[in-house]
């Protein structure tokens, strides 16, 4: 016998995540771990202490022309990532 009011349970576990604020900080994490499928691996062996603060993106690359490459597409990288993880996670990107 069903109940009337029964959920799946992937929806129910979203709603959760929902509000609980928990669906974000996923989003980021997603978001970090898909650096090197976006900017490819040799670039992304340039790069190291990535992490995401106030909506942005920070990111310490080792080489300077790659900095100076990446300043170029930055508005590009940010729509990318953020349409990797189907999310608004990001606004912009620091590169030190």
């Amino acid at each position: 016998m069903r109940r009337s009011n029964s959920q799946k349970i992937d929806e129910l576990i979203a709603q959760v995540l929902r509000e609980t604020k928990l669906d974000v900080g996923l989003k980021e994490y997603e978001l970090i771990q898909s650096w090197e499928k976006v900017i490819g691996k040799n670039v992304a062996q340039a790069t190291s202490d990535i992490y995401i603060r106030n909506r942005k993106l920070y990111v310490k690359i080792v080489s300077s022309v790659i900095r100076n490459e990446l300043l170029l597409v930055k508005k590009g990288l940010v729509n990318a990532l953020n349409r990797e993880v189907q999310m608004n996670v990001i606004d912009d990107i620091i590169l030190r």
